[in-house]
């Protein structure tokens, strides 16, 4: 264990690509150092790691963390909202499939798709808005105006929230994904976030309605086996993080890199659907929103690479790392090219546990991306992108802020 390298994460989340790069530099296996003095061992080899994610000897449950069964990690620690959960994202086995068959029961292919007309009214509505945010300098915010708001509005409306509750909500969400808040401010958005979301069942529960939580709190009154009340509120803050963070991101990322790759844009802009298709997965691989991805607790010593990882450590999946792996995606692998042949990317996991917001998140992607370039066409970055300041996160890949400019 000694001799495998130990790297310290950046918890501003600085530089995710430059911190990937050097993590694939230094093996498959590599240990990581958190916050609170907490570390972990991270995969970069695309195969390992898909591997991983479908072993059995792999739990998703974080009762069987080592740190926190021996108190090393508490309530206070940083990132515990990405870790300590009950639903389906930490069960496993049997529990697992009940958990996750409640969601995909709901949130069936034919309910996404029933989406897109109202995916396309928010997102036209959001563009003839735009313009009405720029400041006098004519530079408009777009991640807080149009990539926040859009995944926002879809999962809100898809789970019945009030509208009332949606920005403490949002806000919510954001800190889970934060890696900078002090332990008060961990408990506080714990605390706070729970007590809404319980909220916000006992409010479907007296006014049930067309929406996957009326759906849920069906479900539970019909078999209180099939879930509990902790599971159910558990299940709300998985598909709201599912359903919210990665779009973000990948609307985020993906008019940042057209902005700054002028060859792949023009490609884009007079290509077809299947072309802006190309782009959210070039995106998906190249820029994932999700750059590390916790955890998974061997249940027993397993050997990866030759590296033996003890029994109930914590593995992170670090997808802006094999996202840009070079035996996946071939020697140009650290460039955007969006006309490529696409390998297999991990951006929305794989195995038992791959998200099932996924078809959701492609399908918002390919309505919102397109869109924003055929009303602005010569949309611009307002700052260098050296500029950007990332969200302050471990986990989340992308900017806080996306200034530009309106053409």
């Amino acid at each position: 264990m000694s001799e495998t390298p130990l790297v310290e994460l950046d918890p501003a989340g600085r530089d995710h690509q430059g911190e990937a790069a050097r993590l694939r530099e230094l093996g498959p296996v590599v240990r990581v150092k958190l916050p609170g003095d907490v570390t972990a061992w991270s995969i970069t080899d695309h195969a390992l790691l898909n591997e991983l994610v479908n072993d059995p000897r792999m739990s998703k449950n974080w009762q069987n963390w080592n740190d926190i069964k021996s108190g090393h990690v508490g309530d206070d620690w940083p990132l515990i909202g990405m870790v300590k959960v009950t639903n389906m994202l930490t069960a496993d086995g049997s529990e697992h499939r009940r958990l996750r068959r409640l969601v995909t029961g709901t949130l069936t292919p034919r309910r996404v798709e029933a989406l897109r007309p109202r995916v396309e009214q928010i997102v036209g509505e959001l563009l003839d808005a735009l313009p009405g945010h720029a400041d006098s300098d004519g530079v408009v915010d777009f991640r807080k105006y149009y990539s926040d708001v859009v995944p926002v509005l879809v999962i809100s409306e898809l789970l019945g929230l009030p509208e009332e509750s949606r920005a403490d909500l949002k806000a919510f969400m954001d800190n889970v994904f934060r890696s900078d808040l002090t332990p008060e401010e961990v408990l506080a958005n714990q605390m706070g976030l729970y007590q809404l979301l319980a909220n916000q069942v006992q409010y479907r529960r007296d006014n049930p309605g067309p929406d996957l939580t009326s759906a849920l709190i069906a479900a539970h009154e019909e078999d209180p086996e099939s879930v509990s009340e902790e599971e159910l509120v558990g299940t709300l803050l998985i598909m709201l993080g599912a359903g919210q963070e990665t779009t973000v991101a990948l609307i985020t990322n993906a008019v940042r890199a057209l902005c700054t790759h002028p060859d792949q844009r023009e490609i884009a802009v007079t290509g077809d659907a299947s072309t802006w298709a190309g782009v959210v997965e070039e995106t998906l691989r190249w820029d994932a929103p999700i750059g590390n991805f916790p955890f998974r607790y061997p249940l027993e010593d397993v050997v990866i690479a030759g590296v033996t990882i003890p029994k109930g450590e914590a593995i992170m999946a670090p997808y802006s790392a094999v996202g840009r792996e070079k035996k996946q995606h071939g020697d140009d692998a650290e460039s955007f090219d969006i006309t490529r042949t696409q390998r297999k990317n991990l951006a929305f996991g794989a195995g038992p546990h791959i998200c099932v917001g996924a078809a959701l998140g492609r399908m918002e992607g390919n309505i919102a991306i397109p869109a924003v370039f055929d009303r602005y066409p010569g949309i611009e970055l307002a700052v260098d992108e050296d500029d950007l300041v990332p969200i302050p996160s471990l986990f989340s890949n992308s900017s806080s802020t996306l200034p530009v400019r309106l053409k």
